[in-house]
């Protein structure tokens, strides 16, 4: 089972959506714990204060680091070893499904949430192992950008999904957008689904989709081509689709 502690000052945000949905069940489960840390039950001072001003003036507090270091540290021994910090930051390097899935391959991980100007930069030195944001842009407090990260690695891990194949094939793992999907009814508004789909030919199925997620990143992210793994027909594939774009704008 893997444990992800969350070092915020507002845990009963994130226990809210922690509880919920597939998360949540799983979590009632036992597949995966999560434990959401007060930090201001490590402050110091009889006003539980955790921000100061910040040296050399500018706009905004600043969440002081002995808190924080408490509050990790207090985590650790509990655990019995020290264990891997991230913090969530508009500094750090974006959040992958690889790098999801490589986290998701440890038994424990701890995720602090920022607020007002961030935290003092002694204690990243000191403590955090890695940033990671989850896109170019800023927000209120880290606590969003944590249930992404919380939810994006428990759903990798097993027996929180009923099979590997719920992520395995949808957009990113692979290097590739996931496939269009159709549901019932076969005609919706006089939009019916691909013969392909309805043929029960498992081969030809699976071409289809290898094929539509192809055309998918080539028309939406055609930046993710450039890493990704392919198949034997996919360059063949791929040469077409271009080709046919080119034609299309022709």
């Amino acid at each position: 089972m893997m444990k992800i502690d969350i070092i915020t000052l507002f845990p009963e945000m994130c226990e809210a959506v922690l509880n919920e949905s597939v998360i949540g069940r799983a979590r009632k489960k036992g597949v995966v714990e999560f434990e959401c840390h007060q930090l201001r039950d490590f402050a110091y001072d009889k006003h539980k204060r955790v921000d100061d001003t910040t040296y050399g003036g500018g706009m905004g507090m600043l969440m002081k680091a002995e808190p924080i270091a408490l509050c990790f540290e207090d985590i650790c021994q509990k655990a019995g070893k020290r264990l891997h910090l991230i913090y969530m930051s508009p500094k750090g390097k974006t959040l992958t499904q690889q790098r999801a899935a490589e986290l998701a391959r440890l038994d424990n991980i701890v995720i602090l949430c920022g607020h007002y100007e961030g935290v003092d930069q002694r204690v990243i030195d000191e403590y955090v192992d890695e940033e990671i944001s989850v896109g170019d842009y800023v927000l209120t407090g880290g606590e969003l950008p944590a249930l992404v990260l919380a939810d994006c690695v428990s759903r990798m891990i097993p027996g929180v999904l009923s099979d590997n194949v719920c992520f395995e094939e949808e957009s990113h793992y692979g290097g590739l957008l996931e496939y269009p999907q159709y549901t019932k009814p076969y005609e919706w508004r006089g939009k019916t689904v691909p013969d392909v789909l309805m043929s029960g030919h498992h081969a030809n199925i699976e071409k289809w989709r290898r094929e539509q997620a192809l055309a998918e990143t080539l028309k939406k992210r055609p930046d993710m081509l450039e890493k990704a793994v392919f198949e034997e027909n996919d360059i063949k594939m791929q040469t077409f689709l271009s080709e046919k774009s080119i034609d299309k704008n022709k």
